[in-house]
């Protein structure tokens, strides 16, 4: 018995320690399955996948900024300046890597050919990491 509480205490503490990481992973998921969903759709409608691309990225963003704001970083709302500071700077930062997609399947799908939902999957990865690293920093960085 010692040793499941024991073990309880650590798992908790494990989970208090990486909460907004695992918060991030799981939105992440949403996020990637809302982007990969539009885009997968847009290309079987034997659409532009470029232009898919940034429709399934622009809804993908407002998941993702909605889902940050609220359960990964849970950065208070001050007033309507921050908000609009704060969003700005979230899409600006997005825009960044929209440009990191829009090259991988660029590449990945008109020059190497390869599957287009082999590419957004690999690209989404990619994006994802970089994503939270500037939410992290630069977006959602807790101020006193």
């Amino acid at each position: 018995m010692e040793n499941t509480e024991a073990l309880m205490i650590k798992i908790m503490n494990l989970y208090e320690k990486y909460k907004a990481v695992i918060a991030y992973l799981f939105w992440g998921g949403v996020t990637t399955v809302v982007n990969i969903g539009i885009f997968e759709s847009w290309v079987s409608m034997g659409l532009n996948y470029q232009l898919g691309n940034v429709v399934a990225w622009f809804f993908s963003v407002l998941v993702a900024y909605i889902s940050n704001k609220i359960w990964v970083f849970t950065t208070p709302f001050r007033n309507i300046r921050s908000l609009l500071s704060e969003m700005s700077s979230f899409f600006f930062f997005r825009l960044l890597t929209l440009v990191l997609d829009v090259i991988i399947t660029g590449i990945g799908i008109s020059l190497l050919k390869w599957d287009t939902l082999l590419v957004k999957v690999l690209d989404n990865v990619i994006v994802i990491v970089a994503n939270y690293f500037f939410s992290k920093w630069y977006i959602f960085k807790k101020t006193e």
